[in-house]
């Protein structure tokens, strides 16, 4: 899922596994062990847009990465502790500057995605969260840069619970997402993608984000702050839990509404839309091509009420077959992707399993994930992300329109 909510349940994992013994740096080094395994993505800059597309959520998702690694980040951090540097004033203040970073990041971030989805800045959400990370800046600067701190009452040993189940927990919500993730690298590049939250839930993160936040302001030793934590992981919990027996009813309204269609298909997929899970999005093949439609629960019946062809065009790029370039396009895709002419020998692959951001026959900007399929003129392709810059915001008003229901 997105970085804030992998950082959430890394702190979380973090209070549970150490917070009475070490207070809210539990929190904090939860927080990284997190975000570690999706530090991958410093790969893309010595990484092809392909190449990065099968590295990201590989081994450092993996079950085997989050056995071995806490080893070593427990060792480090039991050093750290040790050996006194982290009362260190160079130290502080270097972890005092990327917190405040950080702060302002987040900050920005939020502004941003307001700016993205409304088409328009939100001034008065820009004064909250501005007056919010001063404050958390200057609150940290007091409690952190200006005082001794406690030393720490935690084994190497502790270090490495901590680092393996906030590492642990990362590719496992991760594998309930359409990506997915490949769990049992190295050993099999098979992506496990149940499929059913966003990568990107608010009613998930939000309540588990504030539990923490609430639960960080208590001693370690009250049990206030043990309850709001583990209230935070419970409800996100359920929620996750909530949208496993979704899916299975939206599979079962879709596959209905193929057949009510006689639609003869070979397989289907569905998946929810992007920050919630009301509006769901299927897709499903045939011998010659796609069948895509949505469904919302807020719809008067249960049934997809259109659904739009889409051509497969795969010979399009059968004589490009063992381009590695094609080869981890037609894996990452599942086999759910539709070729389009463009111009000249260009070609754009769309993969459907994200579904389009218009409820209408598919046109090559609709795409979510879409790639630019150049021949090189060696009897291969160069091919790369197609990426939008412009203003998109009207996407998300007709996203919400849909999920309000027809």
């Amino acid at each position: 899922m997105d970085s804030l909510t992998q950082i959430v349940l890394g702190a979380a994992c973090g209070e549970v596994v150490l917070g009475k013994k070490v207070g809210n740096r539990a929190m904090i080094w939860g927080a990284i062990g997190g975000t570690i395994p999706d530090l991958d993505v410093l790969g893309n800059f010595m990484m092809t847009d392909m190449q990065a597309l099968a590295f990201h959520r590989g081994i450092s998702h993996s079950i085997f990465f989050a056995i071995i690694t806490p080893f070593l980040f427990g060792y480090l951090v039991d050093k750290l502790y040790q050996s006194g540097l982290y009362q260190n004033k160079f130290y502080k203040a270097l972890v005092f500057l990327c917190a405040a970073l950080f702060t302002a990041f987040a900050a920005f971030v939020v502004n941003l995605a307001t700016k993205i989805i409304g088409g328009n800045y939100n001034y008065v959400l820009i004064a909250i969260s501005t007056g919010l990370a001063l404050w958390a800046i200057v609150h940290l600067a007091k409690t952190y840069l200006t005082r001794t701190l406690e030393p720490i009452n935690a084994t190497r040993k502790d270090w490495a619970w901590l680092f393996f189940w906030s590492i642990f927990t990362h590719p496992l919500l991760d594998a309930f997402t359409a990506y997915g993730t490949q769990l049992f690298a190295p050993f099999s590049d098979y992506r496990v993608a149940f499929n059913t939250i966003s990568v990107a839930d608010p009613i998930y993160t939000v309540p588990f984000l504030a539990c923490l936040i609430g639960a960080s302001f208590f001693r370690r030793d009250k049990g206030m702050r043990r309850y709001l934590n583990g209230l935070g992981i419970v409800l996100s919990s359920a929620y996750l839990l909530f949208t496993v027996f979704n899916k299975q009813r939206i599979d079962k309204v879709f596959e209905k509404s193929l057949l009510a269609e006689n639609i003869d298909f070979e397989r289907f997929r569905t998946g929810p839309s992007i920050f919630n899970n009301i509006l769901w999005q299927g897709v499903a093949e045939t011998k010659d091509g796609y069948y895509y439609g949505s469904y919302s629960l807020l719809d008067k019946q249960p049934k997809v009420y259109q659904f739009y062809q889409s051509p497969k065009n795969h010979d399009l790029v059968e004589e490009y077959a063992a381009d590695e370039n094609i080869q981890i396009l037609q894996w990452f895709s599942d086999g759910y992707y539709t070729v389009t002419p463009m111009n000249g020998d260009t070609l754009q692959i769309g993969d459907l399993r994200y579904g389009t951001t218009k409820e209408r026959p598919a046109q090559p900007e609709d795409f979510v994930f879409k790639f630019t399929i150049v021949p090189n003129g060696k009897g291969g392709v160069n091919a790369f992300e197609t990426r939008d810059f412009e203003d998109r915001s009207d996407v998300f008003s007709d996203l919400l329109d849909r999920i309000k229901g027809k």
